[in-house]
């Protein structure tokens, strides 16, 4: 299916940031790249995250907890549903998939899916940290082989 809205650039994703208010922070646009940090609360009981968003026009939106660090509250766990620990950049949503598009405003889709991502972390934290129940696809972590392999066999 093809989506005939227009792309909205870095600058525009800036703007709409600012006029909306949706998210209150601060950014700075830059050459096309665009920064964005709020403070969001999955819960009216949630404690406050510092939320980064971090864009390159034409590219996909990274976002990532800088405040709190998630890995300390995970008591130095392995953070589920994540691109990378430290700081914590969040998997919102499948690439390729046009969960996501270039016309899409951020505040009305990753920021969101952000606060839901965090009210699902709260979920697994106080949940024993054993499942995510946010959804989403995962990478299966390959098991340790228990011996090396000989180069001779095959």
């Amino acid at each position: 299916m093809f989506d005939a809205r227009r792309a909205l650039t870095a600058a525009k994703q800036y703007h709409l940031l600012q006029a909306r208010n949706r998210f209150p922070g601060r950014g700075s646009l830059r050459a096309g790249q665009l920064t964005w940090v709020t403070d969001v609360a999955p819960t009216p009981l949630s404690r406050d995250y510092r939320v980064r968003l971090k864009y390159q026009q034409g590219g996909t939106p990274e976002i990532y907890v800088d405040d709190p660090d998630l890995s300390l509250l995970a008591d130095g766990d392995w953070l589920p549903h994540v691109y990378s620990q430290v700081p914590a950049r969040l998997c919102l949503y499948l690439p390729g998939t046009r969960e996501w598009t270039l016309a899409d405003a951020f505040d009305e889709t990753v920021l969101p899916w952000a606060v839901l991502w965090l009210y699902y972390f709260e979920d697994w934290l106080t949940g024993g940290m054993t499942e995510w129940r946010g959804g989403g696809e995962h990478p299966r972590a390959r098991p340790p082989r228990s011996k090396p392999r000989s180069a001779g066999r095959r």
